[in-house]
């Protein structure tokens, strides 16, 4: 069975709680937490209810300018930084002991000077770099490096380092050369975000949508699922997965992804990370059921 999750963001929203989890969800992923109060919150119905969580790096704000760790940065001292401001966070969080934290994969993005990045959506410019200013040798040294830090960090604090894939250029899409770290660290996994997939198969011709979730479907430890319509511009971020949403009018092929994830991963943790807030309750129901009838037909085919 695929392992359903909500995410609080911000601080422990107590209705979203009420309204989006169900009995049989599986956990929580928890980010950007605002105060000590949000996260005994989160250690309570940790031990009460027997929730799993996971953490989207960082779990506590306020603790850098910037969210994402930029761990393969050109400057060594941010490098340094990154890993520092890691390495506090995993010490604050063992009373917590979160089954995954998950780090976004390559930061500082590197993009394909190819394409034309103008509606993907970054808050800072020292979130990104083009290809040109990363050799693939310094990409492999990098990340080579990050993968090694944390396999050892996961085991030492109890818990799945998860890559999130961002926006990638042909270093990742283009090479066994990630897949083949990965079988080498296999403590590491990753998450696909079908969003952000759809995203770059709408503005990057070489990057191929359907090969990317084939070779790394196995190696997904969780799915970021939301929806999102793609026109002139982004419409609609994390919009919920409800099937009226045709991809004849520009909404991401959401049941397409998640048929060829589930065939191979059926446990896979599946974290709706939507506005629930956009939509009734009677289609959050929707949104739920029609969901869980995908992984039903998937795993009804396969027998």
């Amino acid at each position: 069975m695929a392992r359903w999750m909500i995410g609080q963001y911000g601080f422990f929203d107590e209705e979203k709680y009420r309204r989006d989890f169900r009995p049989d969800f599986h956990g929580i992923e928890a980010c950007l937490l605002a105060g000590e109060e949000d996260v005994e919150r989160l250690i309570m119905e940790k031990e009460q209810r027997g929730i799993h969580v996971g953490v989207h790096f960082p779990l506590r704000a306020g603790m850098s300018d910037m969210r994402d760790a930029l761990f393969l940065a050109a400057d060594l001292h941010v490098r340094e930084e990154a890993y520092a401001l890691v390495r506090r966070e995993l010490e604050y969080m063992q009373r917590l002991a979160p089954d995954y934290v998950l780090f976004h994969y390559p930061k500082p993005v590197i993009l394909d000077e190819r394409v034309n990045w103008g509606i993907w959506s970054f808050s800072d410019e020292r979130e990104y770099i083009r290809e040109g200013e990363m050799s693939l040798t310094d990409f492999k040294e990098r990340s080579e490096f990050l993968f090694n830090w944390l396999s050892r960090q996961s085991e030492q604090y109890h818990f799945i380092p998860v890559l999130e894939f961002d926006a990638v250029n042909r270093y990742v899409y283009a090479s066994d050369w990630v897949r083949e770290l990965l079988d080498h660290y296999p403590r590491i996994r990753i998450c696909l975000d079908i969003s952000r997939i759809y995203l770059q198969a709408r503005v990057d011709p070489n990057f191929d949508a359907i090969s990317f979730i084939r070779n790394y479907a196995s190696y997904a430890e969780v799915v970021h699922l939301a929806n999102v319509r793609i026109q002139e511009s982004q419409e609609y971020r994390h919009h919920p997965a409800l099937p009226q949403l045709s991809p004849e009018e520009g909404w991401a092929p959401v049941e397409e992804y998640l048929r060829m994830i589930f065939k191979v991963n059926p446990a896979v943790r599946v974290l709706y990370e939507h506005r629930s807030d956009r939509i009734t309750d009677d289609e959050l129901e929707i949104c739920y059921t029609w969901i869980q009838e995908i992984w039903e037909r998937v795993m009804t085919e396969d027998r």
